[in-house]
């Protein structure tokens, strides 16, 4: 199969990072969640007092942090500074300042460089999760995708998520996911938005197993057309199952 870039976008909890990690592992490809590196970031500057809120504070850091993503999709890292920071960008406090710190125009500009580098260096090709990388980051991918789900599923998946490590209330969950797809969607620079070649799956009533087939078909189907080659035929779930097992939803 040719080296492909596979771009898929989405809101939280439509199984946006759980179908990219199984599909990047079962094709063989990189996988890179960007999400991972907003957030990290945006660590970064909770924990050196830059006040989030004023832009202009975040802006002139924006440059500071070093950030480094690993792109094995069986067990990918990012470090901040040298240090593993893949617990404590995941609390509730990044959660809740994430979007903030990421529609500063110098952080976009600043991650989506980065990101583009380490696209560029996948020889072997990759799977780029994240909300505008379609749109923005790799405009010209070979497969773009546009993962959906209803926010009553999603609050659902996320509260599971979230179980054992924050509160886990389906309706506060549901609001707090409204909220950041507002942010998300209305801020000025790279918003979240369906790049108008994406595919779009809707994933509410899909298993991860269903959404993963569906889009190991479609880039498949992308490689095929890449090479000038006829569609190869479906994988047997020997073939499907081997790496993509490794992943656990």
């Amino acid at each position: 199969m040719s080296a492909v870039i596979v771009a898929i976008d989405g809101p939280s909890g439509t199984g946006k990072s759980s179908t990219s990690k199984s599909v990047a592992a079962a094709l063989g490809l990189s996988y890179l969640d960007t999400g991972a590196q907003y957030r990290a970031i945006t660590w970064w500057m909770l924990s050196n007092g830059v006040p989030v809120d004023d832009q202009a504070a975040v802006a002139a850091a924006a440059g500071k942090p070093v950030i480094v993503s690993g792109t094995d999709p069986a067990a990918p890292t990012i470090a901040v500074d040298g240090a593993d920071a893949s617990v404590p960008i995941r609390t509730e406090e990044v959660t809740a300042a994430v979007s903030a710190v990421s529609a500063v125009p110098e952080v976009r500009t600043r991650i989506t460089a980065l990101q583009r580098s380490i696209a560029a260096e996948a020889a072997g090709g990759i799977v780029v999760e994240g909300r505008d990388i379609g749109t923005t980051v790799l405009p010209d991918a070979d497969l773009k995708i546009f993962l959906t789900a209803s926010p009553e599923a999603r609050a659902a998946r996320r509260s599971g998520e979230l179980k054992g490590k924050e509160a886990t209330d389906v309706s506060a969950t549901r609001e707090a996911l409204i909220k950041r797809d507002a942010a998300d969607s209305g801020r000025k620079t790279s918003p979240l938005k369906k790049a108008d070649d994406a595919v779009e799956v809707d994933t509410t009533e899909l298993t991860l197993e269903q959404v993963v087939e569906c889009v190991v078909t479609l880039v498949d189907e992308a490689a095929a057309a890449k090479d000038g080659r006829d569609a190869p035929a479906e994988r047997t779930d020997g073939e499907k199952d081997e790496k993509a097992g490794q992943i656990s939803q």
